[in-house]
């Protein structure tokens, strides 16, 4: 309802500089990372056999540089991926910069207020829409502001150089009813909206077609496991990541058993509260060696074992907030 502020500044940050750095990541990202300076593109990195191994989001910083966010616990295993995915004889450079940025994140359907209080740069929706990073200046600092969400709210990621980052936090507080938050305010709002976390939801044993993630697989120029990914649109999957919500007083942390019309289909990947829908939800994946299809996986009645005891759930391939994403974009 207001905003808040979420100190995330253990985010992993590498920066990809080069003449060919463009080139070099579009080989080993499935998303369009082609875009022009200031773009900024959620993407993520496959196997040969399609499995997703990275999920990040990267920002082009200039033609030949781009500001790559990733997990908090992932930092050595991206960078491996990323430093040994570049192909030989590519002029690109892979840099740690994560001791060099802090980041502060003001989410919120009041973040625009407050973010526009503290800098002179217009930060209007046309001025700046969602999916794009500018560099503003806030209470003397040139912050690397990336217009993202993991919470399903219009919100900025702000990462700042460390040394400024104490001005910029006592700037944002000072500007309006700012309150913090953290972690466990992100994951009950990203099971709402139904965003998935590498390691739980999606990992190197999952696509993106199985992920509801295909939207992020380019079908135009190659990258590595682009033959899979296409393969599997033609044939289609055995699995099919969905959530499910259960009466509030129900429990859910996840690997809870899936049951269809009676039968074990699968297990949640993750669970919890969602204090904004008022229901407990999960997001599991749903499998059937013949196929899945939408409509097979809407099709069915399903239980959820908590406990060694069924509880009836009901299921959904859609965001339970705001599935068009008009708070996020507004």
């Amino acid at each position: 309802d207001g905003v808040v502020l979420i100190d995330q500044s253990s985010f992993a940050k590498f920066a990809l500089k080069g003449p060919d750095a463009m080139a070099a990541l579009g080989w080993i990202a499935a998303n369009d990372v082609s875009g022009p300076p200031g773009s900024l593109t959620y993407t993520q990195m496959l196997n040969d056999h399609g499995g997703i191994e990275a999920d990040l989001t990267c920002a082009r910083m200039a033609l030949d540089e781009y500001y790559i966010v990733t997990g908090t616990g992932f930092a050595t295993r991206d960078f491996d991926w990323i430093a040994k995915g570049i192909p030989q004889g590519m002029n690109a450079q892979l840099v740690d910069v994560t001791s060099g940025w802090a980041v502060l994140s003001l989410m919120g359907p009041k973040a625009r207020d407050i973010l526009q209080a503290v800098t002179r740069a217009d930060v209007s929706n046309d001025a700046f829409p969602f999916g794009t990073a500018q560099t503003i200046g806030i209470a003397g600092a040139p912050v690397r502001a990336l217009r993202v969400s993991y919470v399903g709210e219009l919100g900025w990621e702000l990462h700042i150089p460390t040394e400024y980052a104490l001005s910029v936090y006592d700037a944002l507080h000072a500007a309006g009813d700012v309150t913090d938050a953290g972690y466990r305010a992100i994951e009950t709002l990203r099971l709402e909206k139904g965003y998935r976390a590498w390691g739980a939801d999606i990992g190197p044993d999952h696509t993106p077609l199985e992920a509801g993630l295909g939207w992020a697989a380019r079908k135009s120029t190659d990258y590595r496991g682009k033959a899979a990914v296409e393969a599997q649109r033609a044939t289609g999957v055995t699995k099919m990541l969905a959530t499910f919500t259960a009466d509030p007083k129900v429990i859910l942390l996840g690997r809870e058993t899936i049951y269809r019309d009676g039968v074990r289909v699968g297990y949640l990947s993750s669970g919890g509260f969602g204090h904004t829908v008022g229901k407990a939800i999960g997001m599991g994946y749903v499998r059937h060696a013949e196929g899945v299809t939408r409509d097979w996986v809407l099709g069915g009645t399903y239980e959820l074992e908590v406990a060694t005891k069924r509880v009836p759930c009901e299921v959904t391939l859609s965001p339970l907030y705001d599935p068009q994403n008009v708070r996020v974009k507004s």
